[in-house]
């Protein structure tokens, strides 16, 4: 919802005149909280219903987080706008205060994440990473801190750490209680994480217009490059791959991860150029002639049971 009153504020200082409604839409990823998201629709978990509004009129805008955007948008919609981008980087919520080295051997993590699943134990194979669903409160709450949203939570205090966006407890003022922020180039993020994209009808003119003023350039060159190195690999936003772009002299440069999840083979690598998409496919090509796609082919298979689902 954040993100919502985030553009909604945005729009109303650039257009006073203008009357801004959020239209609240329950996503298949908000009602189920408890499945992995791993195991759910390959796409479009947090996004179908909001698209579907979109073309039955109810709404003129669709805002989404941008990395659980899927990279191939359907027929007739496409991206308005990506607003500039909050920290990318993921954040250590912690129990007791402790890093990521400092948490005791045998603590519990939780994540919904197979990207930050592998990654926590290819740095750290004596933790235990479990599950863990649900908005950053209840996640918060997991590990013992009380940060509103006040309601009986079976997982309360159950979890030594968790692992989180930190652009997203940025947002939510939510920042003190982050005990670790990751380099990105240590521990890379989502693609397109901290970032925030406005979905709109293909066709649509005057929404064109009016987003024009919050769209941000760099954020939307950094981000495609991050989007289309997992697209050319065939992921997607539920499988362990990572991905962070930054501009670096009028260049773009990429830092790619794939990784099995339970963190044992990691493969990286970076590349650099002025054309994002291509540096984003010369990555992915890297990367898949080192074995990238068998290991995606392999976690779609085990947390799909083999299907493309919907």
């Amino acid at each position: 919802m954040w993100q919502a009153e985030w553009v909604r504020a945005l729009l109303a200082e650039e257009r006073p005149d203008l009357v801004f409604e959020i239209v609240v839409v329950r996503t298949l990823g908000d009602r189920n909280r408890t499945d992995p998201l791993s195991g759910l629709a390959r796409q479009g978990v947090f996004t179908k219903e909001l698209e579907e509004a979109l073309r039955d009129g109810r709404s003129d805008l669709a805002v989404h987080s941008m990395k659980d955007l899927p990279v191939r948008l359907p027929g007739g919609l496409r991206v308005g706008a990506v607003l500039k981008r909050g920290d990318p980087r993921d954040a250590l919520v912690s129990r007791g205060g402790e890093t990521l080295a400092g948490l005791r051997s045998g603590s519990v993590v939780g994540t919904s994440s197979l990207r930050r699943r592998s990654q926590i134990l290819h740095l750290r194979p004596d933790l235990v990473v479990r599950d863990l669903r649900g908005n950053v409160p209840r996640r918060l709450r997991a590990v013992g801190i009380a940060a509103g949203e006040e309601e009986p939570e079976r997982d309360a205090g159950r979890f030594d750490a968790t692992v989180l966006a930190g652009a997203g407890l940025d947002r939510l003022g939510l920042d003190r209680f982050i005990h670790e922020r990751f380099d990105p180039e240590r521990f890379v993020p989502a693609p397109a994480q901290g970032a925030v994209a406005v979905e709109i009808l293909a066709g649509a003119e005057e929404a064109t217009s009016l987003l024009r003023p919050i769209h941000d350039p760099a954020t939307a060159s950094a981000v495609s490059a991050e989007r289309e190195f997992l697209d050319a690999l065939g992921g997607w936003c539920h499988v362990p791959v990572g991905a962070y772009a930054a501009a670096t002299a009028g260049a773009i440069r990429l830092i790619g991860l794939v990784a099995d999840p339970d963190g044992r083979r990691v493969l990286r690598g970076d590349a650099s150029g002025s054309d994002p998409l291509e540096v984003g496919r010369r990555l992915a090509d890297d990367l898949a002639w080192r074995g990238a796609r068998e290991i995606i082919e392999k976690v779609v298979r085990e947390t799909a049971g083999g299907e493309e689902r919907p």
